[in-house]
């Protein structure tokens, strides 16, 4: 098992959160997950559960169209609301991966 924490969606490149909306930080979450994951020869479908923290939970339908695209094997699923997450984030995601 391979436990990630959590992830934002800050572009790491620039050390920023990526700007436009829900959508946007999520993306950019999960493609933070998976370079974590591919540099321990893992991938998306190598993910067994989720764990998603929302700074409002008004942000869920848009969060969960992009998600999907992500996570087509549908691992379990936590998802909750919680105020002033990490740098103003909209959304952290950690994940629990099986070789």
């Amino acid at each position: 098992l391979l436990f990630l924490a959590g992830q934002i969606g800050k572009n790491h490149k620039l050390g920023v959160l990526v700007e436009g909306g829900i959508k946007a930080e999520t993306k950019q979450a999960i493609e933070n997950i998976q370079a974590v994951l591919q540099h321990h020869q893992l991938e998306l479908d190598n993910v067994v559960k989720c764990t998603v923290i929302l700074s409002d939970i008004n942000d869920f339908k848009a969060f969960n169209e992009v998600y999907t695209k992500y996570f087509t094997k549908k691992p379990v699923r936590t998802t909750f609301a919680a105020a002033n997450l990490a740098a103003n984030a909209r959304i952290e995601i950690d994940v629990i991966a099986c070789k």
